[in-house]
């Protein structure tokens, strides 16, 4: 008689079970992160974008070379422009001084969003932001955080430049709270025109490159402007381009409110205008960065 074997199978390894609270049944034990809402709210965006800007801040710290482009530059830049355009433009270093301090303010704070563009580029080659991207933060926050801290580089610059000058004979009119809403007003201007520099970060390849193209719009944006010169002195076609420019219109809010403690028409076309530009580029930043990461 031939007698029939049934082969044995192997069981299949059951997956790990957590025991119930009460002991009487075993349930699966959920998967890491699968408790984790994938909806960010917006209480929980800014508490994150706070962070990562207390993150930004402690880079400063410990970095202070991050720091000498608000520091060192507006002494500098403040000294040279005024001595030596001071005479050939209004006749003397002290009438010149209403006029070339506001518009150092808006040079001094443009260069600084170039370099926030720049250190995102140098983070994201570094691989730092592939651990943000694995974790259940808003996207926005990565990108905003650093730029929220950066509010104090332009503090920093727009007081160290309105000092400068005082101790070099200037008198703004305004008073301290005229001053202080100039202060405020560079601010929200550097914020927001950081997001273009944000967004070159995001689309470049290295950060020398960024650092290049940033450079490029730099410069024409400030220069072309009335930041040194009253445009009325410019050709007709340049004048068309800086009376436009939108340097142009915060760094004539900063003089109506330093110079005259006065909030102006310009004051309103400034603040329009940094909406514009955040409602453009933070969009554009946020896409550029979820695709490259």
């Amino acid at each position: 008689m031939t007698t029939t074997t049934t082969p044995s199978t192997t069981p299949s390894t059951p997956a790990p079970a957590a025991a119930d609270p009460a002991g009487s049944a075993a349930v699966p034990r959920a998967l890491p992160g699968a408790e984790l809402s994938s909806h960010v709210t917006l209480a929980e965006t800014l508490s994150q974008t706070g962070t990562m800007a207390w993150r930004a801040t402690m880079k400063m710290r410990r970095n202070f070379e991050q720091l000498f482009d608000v520091t060192i530059q507006p002494l500098l830049f403040t000294a040279m422009f005024a001595y030596i355009f001071g005479g050939a433009i209004s006749g003397s270093v002290k009438d010149y001084l209403p006029i070339i301090i506001p518009g150092l303010i808006g040079q001094t704070v443009l260069t600084a969003c170039v370099a926030t563009g720049v250190q995102l580029r140098e983070d994201m080659d570094k691989g730092v932001f592939d651990r943000f991207k694995v974790l259940p933060i808003a996207r926005i926050a990565p990108l905003a955080g650093p730029m929220v801290a950066d509010l104090i580089r332009y503090a920093i610059a727009s007081t160290l430049t309105f000092a400068t000058g005082i101790a070099m004979g200037y008198r703004p009119g305004g008073g301290f709270f005229g001053v202080l809403g100039a202060i405020l007003l560079a601010m929200v201007a550097g914020w927001s025109l950081a997001w273009i520099f944000t967004w070159f970060g995001t689309r470049g390849k290295t950060a020398q490159g960024v650092q290049g193209v940033s450079l490029m719009v730099m410069f024409p944006l400030t220069f072309l402007s009335n930041a040194f010169v009253p445009t009325g002195t410019m050709p007709s076609w340049l004048r068309a381009f800086a009376d436009v420019n939108p340097v142009s219109h915060v760094i004539s809010a900063i003089r109506d409110l330093a110079n005259n403690g006065a909030v102006t028409a310009q004051v309103g076309y400034a603040l329009i205008g940094c909406a514009a530009v955040i409602a453009i580029f933070a969009p554009l930043s946020v896409r550029s960065f979820n695709r490259k990461m």
